[in-house]
Formats: C-alpha cells, structure tokens, sequence
C-alpha cells in the first residue's frame, strides 16, 4: 500500500502492556501512519472509538476491568453491518478456543505474541487495503445507486412521453383515418349541395322576372339552408385539423337570423307537429339590435338546435317563445318552451357531449355544439328549468356598436367579362347542366366535356377564353389536365373547381397551372366574381 494511504488511516491500539503499545506505535510510525490513538486502560477504549473513529483496532484480549471480547462486542453494537471496523487481535493466548472465539466475536484477523514486526506489518496493511477498499467499494455502489436511481428516472420519464406520444399518434391516425373519410364524405355531400344551389339560384333568378312569383322567399331558404349545410360539410372535414384560432367573422344582424331559422325549421315545429294532431307555435319578441360579429352558418346553427330542442321537449304540443334585447354592450337572447322541464341534475349534465335523455332518438350533440358556438363568439349561456313548467336558454352575446352591417359583395355586372367562351370539364353530367345553364343566362358561349381527354380534344381543334374544370375526375384529374392545357397555352386562365375544399388553407397549395381554387358548393355569384377575376 502507498505510504500516502497509510498516512490518512486512523488507528487505535488498545493493550494494558505500556510496552506492547510502545512497540505498535513504534511499528505504525515506521510505515508512516500519523493519526494513531492508544490506551492502555480497556475502560477508554469505546471513548477513544467514538472520538477517532478508528480504520483499524489493534486490540489485547486479556485486560483487566474489560477485556477485548467485551470491546469488540461494543464495537460490534456501535458498527455498520455493511462497513464494519476491523480488528487484529494481538494476544499472548495460544489456544485455539481463544483463537475460535475471538474470530466469532468479529476479529479479522489474530496475531500471538510475542510479535513479528514484519508479520505485524503485513497484516496490518492487508487489512487497511482490504478496509479503504470496501470504503471505496461502497462510494462506487452509492454513486452507482445514484447514476442508477436517475437513469430509472429519465427511463421512466422518457417511458411515460413515449406513452403519451403513442397514445398521440394512435389518436392522430384514428382522427386522420376519420379525416380522410370525412373528405370523402365532404365531396360526395358538396356534389348534391351543388346541385341545390345551382337549381336554387336559377329558380331565384327566374323568379326576378316574375312578378306573379311567390316562391321567392322559400327559395331563398332553400339556399341559406344549402350554404349553412357546406360550412357544416366543412367542419367535418376539417375537424381533425388543429384550431388556427381564425374564425371567420362579419357583421350581423341577429334578429334576421332567428327569422331565417324560424322559416328553415318551420317544416319541423308546425308541419310535421300538425300531422300528430299536436299544436306548436313559435312568438319572436325581437327588440331592436346593433350589429355583431359572427358567423351566420354557426348562428343559424345554434338558433335551429335550440328550437328543435324546445320542440322535442314538448310532446304534447306548446309554445316557443325566442325573445332579445339589448342590455349595455351585449345582446340577449332566450329561447323558451313550455314543455316538461328538466331535472336539476340532467339541467347541469345536458350541456356534456352525447347526455341525452331522448334514448337512441338523440345523439346527445345539440345543446354541446350550441355551447361550443356561443363560447366561440365570446358569449355565455345560463339555463333556467323546472320540471313541467318548462325550459329558457337565457344566452348574452357581444354587440358590435360602431360594426357597420357587411353587405353581400355587390353582384359582378355581366357586361364586366363581356361574352366568354367557355370549356366546362365534369364527370358528372347533371353538374354540367345546372353551371352550364347558370353561364348559358349570363350570356356566355358554354362547351361541355366530361373527362380531361375529351377536353384537350376539343381545345386542340378551337381557341377559348376559359376553362373550368372539375379536380376529380376518373383517368385524368382536374389538375393534370390544368397542368397540360398551361403547357401549350400558358396564358389560358382556369378555374379549379373541388368538392373537397376551396378553403383559405387550400389556396396556400394552389398549383401553379390554376388562376383560381373554387370550392363546392359554389352560388351563381361566387362562379361569376371567380370568372371576373382571373379574367382581369
């Protein structure tokens, strides 16, 4: 052992012979160990023990008042189990029993005297090593532990994200799988809204030039219902994207969209409720209003849910009353029924997704989704129930005071186009008639194709100034058939029309061979404002 390690144990001798410790001392100081205690009265022993705290003891066995077996007892008790001191026992007792016990009571090691003082020298410094090892040993086990116990904490922290990440990524995938066949959906359903918009619009127009016409009004309802119904069809399309935080949002009257909302559901509240011998009427109470903003579809959206809620609550017929007023900066709105009322528990539960109380007639969405669109707009909605008495939606919602009311943009002027002719590309032939029809009145000259190989046969064999196609399409998409007509007339504008977006998000990715992403439904005006556009 290095003398340096010799130098920094401790030692404590303890023999009732001053010669015996003398010699040991002498021994010690040769190999260089400073920090040496001695006593040759046994009755010391266990003070000078605590004092020093000894690396090693060098102890007699027969002393007078306490002999070695007692102090290696009392070491034994003061000990650590797992690092305990040890002991070389140095004794003119040659018996092997003394030999036997003093081994059992905890000595390391058992030297007879007289002594050798190189035999002396080796024990002792087998005994430091073997005891600065041990100390060494367990520092490297409690780092280790250390090292261990955080390595299990990062492992177990690093096992938990993973989870999280997981339970993520199945969630994203399930959402992204739901997403994708909502895109399906949103196509299929756009295709019809299409239909009922374009129809809608041309029986609209037709009615202009009709005094006698009384269709009017329904038809316009056909209509809001129909744009209600696509940003509806948008929602679930994009449901499982994550929230931008960018609503759209324009100024509105509020009391004209609980009248529309009043005709929309009037097939529900009066038609359908007659045919049972039930009798439902709805009262408006509308005091006068300052403009907000917000989204009509949503609004309408939330008015429809509450009033077929109020009559699904009254199954022997009653009455709807939908009130506002204005009260500081905000507007109130209530609609009330006089139907069987709710229990205090379900009035605190029916806001919770799909709690219903209609069994499998209800999907338990409707009060949720109303919540959610007055919590989007900034409102708040409290609920007055009692049992047999009836139900009142009490909601407030901020008023735009200085908001001017946003007019629909004005209708492009035909004449601002002038006389166009025009290739429409759809696979479906029933699409191609109404946007045809709708172009055909406003003057243009109108050729139909019904996939991208016709198209390009006809484009080869005579000039237009626009082409509008459908983006799904079997064989040939809209796309690649906008990217072929851009390459041998790069100057040709063309309009892209998708049942599967046409959102802001969408334009971001227009390619390059568009001018111009249209999104189905579109109304008459939006077809015209697209072709004013790209024809500028």
């Amino acid at each position: 052992m290095l003398r340096s390690t010799i130098g920094k144990a401790r030692i404590l001798i303890v023999d009732d012979e001053q010669a015996n410790v003398r010699l040991l001392e002498r021994i010690l100081e040769l190999i260089g160990a400073t920090r040496v205690a001695s006593t040759c009265d046994s009755r010391e022993a266990m003070a000078l023990f605590l004092d020093l705290r000894p690396d090693l003891v060098l102890l007699d066995l027969h002393m007078p008042n306490v002999t070695g077996f007692d102090i290696m007892e009392q070491i034994k008790a003061l000990g650590s189990a797992e690092n305990p001191v040890p002991v070389l026992v140095l004794t003119a007792d040659v018996t092997t029993k003394t030999k036997h016990r003093a081994l059992a009571a905890g000595a390391k090691d058992y030297l007879t005297k007289p002594l050798d003082q190189s035999e002396v020298l080796l024990r002792i410094r087998n005994l430091l090593e073997n005891r600065f090892l041990h100390i060494q040993l367990q520092s490297q086990n409690i780092l280790l532990e250390k090292q261990v116990r955080e390595r299990t904490g990062q492992l177990e922290d690093t096992l938990n994200k993973l989870r999280l990440a997981q339970h993520t990524a199945i969630k994203q995938e399930r959402l992204s799988a739901l997403g994708t066949m909502a895109a399906g959906i949103a196509h299929d359903f756009n295709n019809s809204l299409t239909l009922i918009l374009g129809y809608a619009d041309l029986l609209l127009s037709n009615c202009k030039d009709r005094p006698d016409c009384t269709e009017a009004e329904q038809i316009k309802a056909v209509t809001t219902a129909a744009r209600d119904a696509a940003q509806i069809v948008r929602r679930l399309r994009e449901f499982h994207r994550p929230d931008d935080g960018a609503e759209t949002r324009v100024a509105l009257q509020l009391n004209s969209l609980i009248e529309q909302a009043v005709t929309m559901t009037r097939p529900r509240w009066k038609d359908d409720t007659r045919t049972t011998g039930l009798d439902v009427s709805v009262r408006c109470e509308l005091g006068e209003l300052p403009s907000m903003m917000g989204d009509p579809a949503e609004l309408r959206e939330m008015l429809t849910n509450l009033i077929f809620n109020a009559v699904d609550a009254m199954p022997q017929g009653g009455d709807i009353t939908v009130h506002t007023q204005m009260a500081e900066s905000e507007i109130l709105l209530s609609v009330a029924d006089t139907g069987t009322g709710m229990s205090e528990e379900t009035r605190r539960r029916c806001l919770e997704p799909f709690f219903t109380t209609k069994g499998e007639h209800g999907s338990g969405l409707g009060l949720s989704a109303v919540y959610g669109i007055i919590e989007r707009h900034g409102g708040f909605m409290d609920i007055e129930s009692e049992e047999g008495i009836g139900t009142k939606f009490c909601i407030r919602l901020p008023a735009s005071l200085d908001a001017e009311m946003a007019n629909e943009k004005a209708e492009p002027a035909r004449e601002q186009t002038g006389i166009l002719k025009i290739l429409l590309v759809d696979d479906q032939p029933i699409i191609l008639e109404v946007l045809q029809q709708q172009l055909a009145e406003d003057g243009h000259a109108v050729l139909t194709a019904t996939d991208g190989e016709e198209a390009l046969s006809m484009l080869g064999g005579q000039s237009y100034d626009l082409l509008i196609t459908d983006q799904s399409m079997p064989g040939m998409s809209g796309e690649e058939l906008a990217a072929q007509v851009k390459e041998q007339n790069p100057r040709m504008p063309i309009i892209l029309l998708t049942g599967y977006g046409g959102s802001e998000e969408d334009e971001k990715d227009l390619p390059a061979c568009v001018d111009m992403l249209l999104g189905k439904p579109a109304t008459w005006m939006d077809l015209r404002r697209a072709i004013v556009q790209v024809m500028k």
